[in-house]
Order: structure tokens, then sequence, then C-alpha cells
């Protein structure tokens, strides 16, 4: 069966088609390019001035505001694949840590060299992530459940490999120390203005956007979120589509991980508590249906960068991190709430 006939018919339901887009879909297609317009909007407004100078527009406040999310935009990243398919992954920003940990105690304490350590990094996490998607799939587990358990493992096995200490990265040529080109992930481009780590975070997104909206496995992994059983019967392999996506997000989480150890020159196995919640939160406020079939990679990284705006304009006014939690939790429930009314609208149900 072709791939046109395979999204036909595990397409969902819908009721009958309207004359005209209902202008509450345009919305919610577009909420993170719009909340982003209004984020700088009010960035400008608000901004503290120096000289006259808008603080956030200041091109080094923009380079700070990039590089600090481009680890949970990796993250992002992958686990667009995974909420597509109306699944989720919380053991993202363990893994993370497990990945950072990892990194710094092969290249210091193991002596191995950048390629070796990066690619056994990316390794494990395609593995961990693969692990977890098989336990779901082969028993029909909730993937929540499983993802929660992976996230307990991740972080344990990041004590024993640590210690429970921070593994300092120090560079030189020698015994216990790393390659310098590892450095590079600190450091910025380009007049000293575009850090390494949003490079990463750029090509990964472009590379995953050429995947989900020009290959045939991105078109699966669309089926499989909008109507899983219709999918299966029109030869979609289901189970293996659901394994790869969570391959994906622990292919992202390690990478994210390389890219922390890089820019803060330690691995500790605390490091990236809370990154799947910012990561999950910058995915639905890109217009990534939490009930699956629907979403799009440019609107995720729209969504990565609006909540580091925001986090940014509200620590340049001195606002407590108390209210910076608020005001994203308020704009996460805003999007969702979003998402069920249009759903109910075009006769989805819940």
């Amino acid at each position: 069966m072709s791939d046109d006939k395979i999204l036909a018919a595990s397409a969902p339901v819908t009721a009958a088609p309207r004359k005209h887009r209902d202008p509450l879909a345009l919305i919610v297609r577009f909420q993170s390019l719009i909340g982003l317009v209004l984020v700088a909007i009010g960035g400008i407004i608000f901004s503290p001035r120096r000289h006259g100078e808008i603080l956030f527009l200041n091109p080094d406040n923009i380079a700070n505001i990039v590089r600090a999310v481009s680890e949970t935009g990796i993250i992002a990243i992958g686990m667009t694949f995974v909420i597509i398919t109306a699944g989720i992954d919380l053991s993202v920003g363990a893994v993370l840590g497990l990945s950072s940990v990892v990194t710094a105690s092969m290249m210091i304490s193991g002596g191995f060299g950048l390629i070796p350590t990066i690619l056994a990094v990316l390794v494990m996490g395609i593995v961990f992530g693969a692990i977890q998607g098989t336990i779901s799939t082969r028993f029909r587990l909730e993937p929540f459940i499983v993802t929660l358990a992976g996230l307990q493992a991740a972080r344990g096995l990041a004590l024993v490999v640590s210690g429970n200490q921070y593994i300092n990265i120090s560079y030189g040529d020698g015994p216990g120390l790393a390659p310098p080109v590892f450095a590079v992930l600190g450091e910025r481009l380009f007049n000293n203005t575009v850090p390494v780590a949003t490079l990463v975070f750029i090509v990964f997104a472009a590379i995953a956007t050429i995947v989900l909206n020009t290959t045939r496995f991105g078109r699966y992994v669309f089926a499989v979120g909008g109507n899983e059983r219709a999918a299966r019967i029109s030869g979609v392999p289901v189970s293996m589509v659901k394994i790869s996506v969570y391959a994906i997000t622990g292919f992202a989480a390690a990478l994210a991980g390389i890219v922390h150890a890089g820019q803060f020159n330690f691995g500790s196995a605390n490091d990236g508590m809370g990154y799947e919640l910012t990561a999950i939160a910058a995915v639905v406020i890109g217009g990534t249906s939490l009930f699956g079939g629907a979403g799009s990679m440019v609107g995720t990284v729209a969504g990565t960068i609006m909540l580091g705006a925001l986090a940014n304009i509200l620590q340049l006014n001195n606002i407590t991190p108390a209210m910076q939690l608020l005001a994203t939790a308020a704009i996460i429930v805003l999007a969702a709430v979003l998402q069920s009314l249009v759903r109910r609208r075009e006769g989805l149900g819940r």
C-alpha cells in the first residue's frame, strides 16, 4: 500500500469539513510563532535600559538566550517525535546527566579520545531509549511508567559511575586530560557571537525537520500518532516506529549531555534535573498535540526560544524564579487548553 493510502487510512475520523478555516485552529497551529513574537515585543517594552540601550536586544544577551536553551532544545527535538506518536519520555533529563558523567569519565579516567567517547555515549543513549521503547511496546505498558522507571535507572547509573562526585574536565595532552578540541563546545564563533552549542541545536533541528517532513519514517510517525490501529492495518510497522522514536529521544538526550559536559567542563549525576519538563513544555507550546498525530519541528524550536526569551526578560527585571515557573506553567496550560478546544470543535473528542 502506498504511503498516501497509509496516511489516509490512519488519519482520525473527523467531523464534516468546515467551509472556512477555524480561526482557533489557525492560532493553535502557529501558537509558538505568535507567542515568540509577543514575548519579543514584551521583552522590548519591559526591558531595562542602560545608557539608552535596550538590554534585551543586546547581542550578548541574545547569544545568552540561545545558548541557555540549546540543551533543552536538543532534547525537545527528540521529544517531538515521541509526542507525535502520543507517547512521552520522562527519562531524558537523567539520561543527559548520565551522558555528561560518562563523557567526562571516559576522557578523564578512561583515557579515551574524542571520537570514541562521543560515539560510545551516543550509542548508549540510543540503546537506553530503544530499551524503554521495547519494554513499553512489547508489554503494552504506559510510556509514562516505563520512562519514569528509566529516569530512576539513568540517575542511579550516573551516581554509580560518578561516585556521586563532580568529574571535572581539564584539557591537554596526557593521562587524566581531555582533548583540547572538546572545549570548543563552550566557545562562540563568528566574532564571538554564536555559541557552538547553539549551532549543534540548529543542525540537529534541521536534520530532524527533514526526517519528519520528507521521509517515509516521518510519515509513519504521524500515522501512528493519528490512528495507531488504522496504521497497523495499513501495513505500518507500528512497534518498530515506536521503538525508533524512543531511540531518537535517547540519542538527543545523550547529545545534549555531551554538549553540557563541553559547555561547563564537568559531568555530574544531578545535571539535567527538570529538563524533561522544560522540553515537554517547549514541544507543547510549539503546537505538537499531546493526543498525537500533529506537530512540527519549527514549532518546537520556536517554543524553545520563546521559553528562553521569557525567562530572560523576567530575569532582567529581577523577577523571582518562583514567578518564572508560574508564568511558564500558565503558558503550558493555555497551550494545552487551546489544543483541547480545537479537538472538540473538530469532533475528535477529548
